[in-house]
């Protein structure tokens, strides 16, 4: 088991991969990333997730430069957003993600939605050309390792099909108290598959807090409930993207290393399911 935030893993593409990563949802562009990216960074996070549809990967991209920690220990993932799947459209988007990052590569590109909008009616027509893209900048050296998040079974095998690169991530809603069977097969299937499975929302956007189970578990570890959550997710075997702006808790949140939670206490945490959803179901295409 980890024992610190610089532990990794193996991904299929050779490369490691920092087992918790900093997430940067709903973080505003401005100082509020740029601080936030950098307390991270000093907390020892070396692991940086934002995506295009963030709209914050110049604050991001400020942060690490501003950060003293070299380019070369930090993993850094973006994601091409859904009105760009295509082959010239995401390679014209990866342009402008690294411009706003301030950065010459990339560790991490991911497909944002395996469903687009603009493809709901066949996604395989936007997913497969900006697949052929991303391998374009895999075989360029822009991009070191390319994957897909908010995939189900079905969008990963049609794309295993198709793929001369396969998938070496998928990024997934996985979460305490979220239990669909479809994202659970999804998280096995990736796993099985030679797969890292990173976790969106490990804090369930807060909806979780106060949860009698959690809380009572949280007291036990003499832990926060947050940090609970994020040992929930590694015990799970994915890889927690805990997000935070407020600059005490970043460090506070990676401090999930110096306990284990127990076998009955993770099947106690597991019963329960009020949590549910937090984003949409990845066949419906709304984005």
């Amino acid at each position: 088991m980890f024992s610190s935030l610089t532990d990794t893993l193996k991904l299929s593409s050779g490369y490691e991969i920092p087992c918790v990563g900093f997430g940067t949802y709903l973080t505003p562009d401005g100082d509020t990333c740029v601080n936030s990216v950098k307390a991270a960074l000093a907390a020892g996070y070396r692991h940086i997730d934002t995506a295009e549809f963030y709209m914050n990967e110049d604050g991001v991209g400020r942060g690490i430069a501003r950060s003293g920690v070299p380019r070369g220990d930090i993993f850094v993932t973006t994601k091409v957003w859904n009105t760009h799947q295509g082959y010239d459209s995401t390679l014209a988007a990866f342009d402008a993600s690294l411009k706003k990052l301030g950065l010459d590569y990339l560790d991490l590109y991911l497909v944002h939605w395996p469903v687009a909008k603009d493809f709901a009616d066949d996604y395989r027509k936007g997913l497969f050309p900006t697949w052929r893209a991303m391998e374009r900048l895999v075989d360029e050296g822009l991009v070191r390792t390319i994957g897909v998040c908010n995939s189900l079974r079905h969008h990963l095998e049609t794309l295993f099909g198709e793929c001369n690169i396969p998938p070496a991530v998928n990024q997934i809603e996985f979460h305490f108290g979220f239990a669909d069977p479809d994202q659970l097969e999804a998280a096995e299937f990736s796993k099985a598959n030679g797969m890292v499975v990173e976790a969106w929302a490990p804090l369930c956007r807060g909806r979780a807090f106060g949860n009698p189970v959690l809380k009572a578990v949280a007291e036990k570890y003499g832990k926060s409930e947050a940090q609970i959550l994020v040992r929930w997710c590694i015990q799970h075997d994915t890889l927690p993207l805990p997000k935070t702006a407020t600059l005490s808790r970043i460090p506070e949140n990676a401090d999930v290393f110096d306990f284990e939670i127990s076998t009955e206490d993770m099947t106690a945490l597991d019963a329960v399911k009020s949590v549910g959803r937090l984003g949409p179901h990845p066949d419906q295409g709304k984005y």
